[in-house]
């Protein structure tokens, strides 16, 4: 991202041959360099300054995101399929980005490739975007003169792969976020409600049933401790947050766990494989030797336990194992996956099995998702009943005791 420093946007306005006044921007490293590109181009500079800068500068972009990359692939690789020149196609699809950010950083690239570097050096600056196995792609593109083909599944791998993400966190971020605000309108209720009650049931002179005396009781430690409460729990959860990035053991122990959880876990073992097959698949018919592939393929899998097995596969590779009894070894892929894979290799065609194998699964984690969320619902509800519900019984329980005398 350094050489980005170096590359300053310049708006310019000059007149054509034909003495017609025009204006436009672009990225250059100096001035004199956008005035010499303009004469280049038969265009007389008379003005060129800097682009002035958003107020707070970066503050206000928006961040690239995946799905910006994913939609950047498609439209790259239908440009280049169009018969559009690479530098013009980046032209195109830099100034008609919605995300500022994306826009530089694809002018960026754009500038590099005019200056004689390859599309994967040019990419390969940016390798918070474009990771190893995205500009692996795009070097066996470029070297085997296929580089048109190779973008098209690209794009089909961005776009599948984002497809996936999107599914595997509405699995897992909805009934998470549900029943924390579940939990936070509980906390309310208890510190600011209950003991608006409390100070009316101390003059019916009775004892409280023993539901509400005990809600009563809830809400005077959570009045008390409050703080103290919601601090420990942001404490782990920061705590938690911090050893995800920084603990491997922790993160092996985290995904391990996670592959264990009932239908959770069935998913994330799902969208694993799911990621594996797609990557190996797309890598294998852009023609990549599979040792070398693997290293890529690890880090798709987005679970450290299959990361682990897929290198270990890898060296298994490299002694000469056929990919079937590597899977087989590693004990983490079905029978069928396994079974598909050695017809593949017994073909000649691992990558067409691998890609039914992704199709497959890739369904099969939509259909989990969607089991997960009818499933859930209810119980969400249950729950949000017995919490919200449980707090209003044990409110009015000495209100319809105190009825009942009268």
């Amino acid at each position: 991202m350094a050489a980005t420093s170096k590359k300053i946007i310049y708006l310019w306005e000059g007149t054509d041959s034909k003495g017609v006044r025009t204006k436009g921007e672009t990225i250059a490293r100096s001035d004199a360099i956008v005035k010499a590109e303009l004469r280049g181009q038969g265009i007389r500079p008379i003005k060129v300054k800097k682009k002035p800068q958003p107020f707070l500068g970066g503050l206000t972009k928006k961040p690239i995101t995946p799905k910006d990359v994913a939609v950047f692939s498609r439209q790259l690789a239908t440009m280049m399929a169009a018969g559009i020149p690479l530098v013009q196609a980046f032209e195109i699809v830099g100034k008609g980005h919605e995300n500022p950010a994306m826009q530089d950083m694809l002018m960026a690239i754009k500038f590099d490739i005019e200056g004689g570097s390859t599309l994967t050096e040019g990419l390969r600056k940016y390798p918070l975007h474009f990771d190893g196995l995205y500009c692996n792609l795009v070097e066996a593109g470029e070297h085997a003169g296929i580089l048109e083909e190779l973008l098209h599944k690209i794009a089909e791998y961005k776009e599948k792969t984002e497809s996936l993400k999107a599914k595997i966190k509405k699995a897992l971020t909805y009934p998470i976020a549900v029943l924390a605000v579940a939990l936070i309108v509980t906390a309310i209720l208890l510190v600011f409600v209950v003991p608006q009650f409390e100070s009316l049931f101390q003059g019916f002179g009775a004892d409280l049933p023993a539901f509400t005396q005990f809600v009563v009781n809830i809400s005077r430690y959570m009045q008390e401790w409050w703080l103290i409460i919601f601090s420990l729990i942001g404490l782990a959860i920061f705590s938690i947050a911090q050893l995800k990035k920084r603990s491997r053991k922790f993160n092996h122990f985290l995904d391990r766990a996670i592959l264990k959880l009932p239908v959770i876990g069935e998913i994330i073992n799902k969208a694993a494989i799911a990621r594996y097959a797609r990557t190996l698949s797309t890598m294998s018919a852009a023609g990549v030797p599979l040792v070398e592939a693997l290293q890529s393929v690890a880090g798709a899998t987005g679970n450290i336990v299959y990361f682990n097995a897929v290198l270990q596969m890898r060296e298994q590779i490299a002694t000469g194992i056929q990919l079937q009894q590597a899977m087989r070894n590693a004990e983490l892929f079905p029978h069928m996956v396994v079974q598909m894979v050695a017809i593949g290799e017994e073909a000649g065609s691992v990558e067409t099995m691998l890609g039914k194998v992704a199709d497959f699964y890739e369904e099969e984690v939509d259909n989990a998702v969607d089991s997960l969320s009818s499933l859930v619902e209810p119980l969400i509800m249950s729950i949000l009943g017995v919490l919200v519900g449980g707090l209003i019984i044990a409110m009015y329980l000495p209100i319809f005791k105190l009825g009942s005398v009268f």
